[in-house]
């Protein structure tokens, strides 16, 4: 069986394995991935852009190079070559994890209970959620649901069906670097500059994928193309800003504006402004759209492979 197929049978075990079995609790493999690159940091932290891009090149190679040796050890057999691709996949998608916590805070505030509903937020995402009341926390819970539907699902099945086992690790591993020290914080500013713009190259082609998708699948696709074409550059990042957008357009509803991570204020500016306020309704209804998304994804992933694959002039 070419790797064509081992893709696109061990891709779509994954994916159902995640929506099956979700995330474990104890001993994920990208939770051993965050504690070793946190090691890796602490032994080469320096203020500097240079010690930053090191510690990329070191974590983000040594996941791909894993996933090269492993690509290669079970090539001999086709099924432990699925089951390998079954497995990557499952441990680097999060799209059950992801629909679990927004509907967790989604039944807080359907409940009425905003107070568990902002002790719950951090679980999704980085928003300070105590100056959030019910709408502002719905919002949030969409914008997440949106962005990671690209980061968590779409990406790593594009960098999948490009590369394989090593393109899902190093996917993963190059996401999960961003979020530990992308950001702008001081101690971050510069040593997580590499990661965050190696981050910016290799969500790029899930983030569009994420977005054309999303208006294929939501309520209002001409919605949902207008804010993309309208409104996405004008989000501070190159890769949600096209996702959010779409997401907005077709979901029908008006997200960014002013939010706060870490203590620190930011004036975003607003994605489909003709749409409505985000209500707690919305966060179900973007949870589907994700769902249906991750799923679509997988079909143009496993097709892309499969056309790749049959290409006169490749051997498999």
């Amino acid at each position: 069986m070419g790797a064509d197929r081992v893709f696109a049978y061990g891709a779509a075990a994954g994916l159902l394995g995640d929506l099956l079995l979700g995330d474990p609790r104890r001993g994920h493999p990208v939770a051993v991935f965050g504690r070793a690159a946190g090691t890796v940091e602490r032994v080469l932290w320096r203020d500097h852009r240079g010690w930053g891009a090191l510690h990329t090149a070191v974590c983000a190679g040594g996941a791909v190079a894993l996933g090269v040796v492993a690509q290669r050890a079970v090539r001999p057999s086709t099924a432990a070559s699925v089951a390998l691709t079954g497995a990557a996949t499952w441990a680097v998608v999060g799209g059950t994890s992801l629909a679990r916590e927004a509907r967790a805070i989604g039944r807080r505030l359907a409940a009425g209970d905003v107070e568990a509903a902002r002790a719950r937020l951090p679980h999704l995402c980085g928003r300070d959620p105590q100056a959030l009341d019910a709408d502002g926390i719905a919002r949030a819970v969409v914008e997440s649901v949106a962005e990671n539907t690209s980061d968590a699902v779409v990406g790593a099945l594009v960098w999948g069906a490009v590369a394989g086992v090593p393109g899902l690790l190093g996917f993963r591993a190059v996401n999960t670097l961003d979020a530990m020290v992308g950001h702008r914080s001081a101690r971050h500013r510069r040593f997580g500059w590499a990661s965050a713009r190696l981050d910016d190259v290799a969500g790029w082609p899930g983030a569009r994928l994420t977005a054309a998708l999303a208006a294929v699948a939501g309520d209002d696709p001409r919605g949902a193309v207008r804010a993309w074409r309208a409104d996405a550059a004008r989000h501070p990042s190159p890769n949600a800003g096209p996702v959010e957008a779409s997401f907005a357009g077709a979901l029908g509803v008006r997200l960014g504006g002013t939010l706060s991570y870490g203590g620190r204020v930011e004036h975003r500016p607003v994605l489909n402004g003709e749409g409505r306020t985000v209500h707690v309704a919305d966060i179900e209804r973007a949870v589907r759209l994700s769902r249906r998304v991750g799923w679509l994804a997988l079909g143009v992933s496993a097709a892309a492979a499969l056309l790749r694959g049959a290409c006169p002039g490749r051997t498999s």
